[in-house]
């Protein structure tokens, strides 16, 4: 990834050295980095609401009963997250830290969801969120519906499975000549 900051967060070699993003469930050791990028990341994408109004403890407010997956880099540095709410396959939140936006964070943590290929997942992302919802469609998602929430228009998001689509295929006879 040539994006300023991105420097080695996809696989590859930089200075003779191989740097990889590992995606791990978190922990309460990790809710201070968690607290801050959610911060962070929400007064960088959404510039239209009153980001007086955001606060560190919002992130353990809105994330009641998820599961939340990191991203980090070789040397711990926090990258990305991303907060499902498993028994509906709902993501919550996805955030990457600005600086490493572009990189393949988003990607990588969306396919090591649990049952990426084998569950459908939906989410609601802003209408004005127009980074975020190019990133979706691009990672299979499509609109189902909008809706209104306190934050504006919302498009509801969902994403099939793909397994089944692929079991399909591999399953059908083929046609002898």
């Amino acid at each position: 990834c040539r994006r300023r900051g991105c420097s080695g967060f996809r696989q590859g070699k930089e200075k003779g050295v191989r740097l990889t993003i590992s995606v791990r469930q978190a922990t309460r050791h990790d809710w201070p980095a968690l607290q801050r990028l959610f911060l962070l990341s929400r007064c960088h994408t959404f510039t239209w609401l009153n980001v007086t109004d955001f606060r560190l403890t919002d992130l353990e407010k809105q994330t009641e009963g998820e599961t939340i997956w990191l991203a980090h880099d070789p040397q711990g540095e926090l990258a990305g997250f991303i907060a499902v709410w498993m028994p509906d396959h709902f993501i919550h939140h996805l955030h990457v830290a600005p600086a490493r936006q572009g990189c393949g964070v988003g990607k990588m943590l969306l396919q090591a969801l649990p049952g990426w290929q084998e569950h459908g997942y939906r989410l609601k992302c802003l209408t004005r969120n127009h980074k975020a919802l190019a990133f979706y469609a691009a990672s299979g998602f499509v609109t189902l519906g909008e809706g209104k929430s306190d934050e504006g228009t919302y498009h509801l998001l969902e994403r099939k499975a793909a397994w089944p689509q692929q079991q399909a295929k591999k399953m059908r006879p083929q046609a002898h000549r």
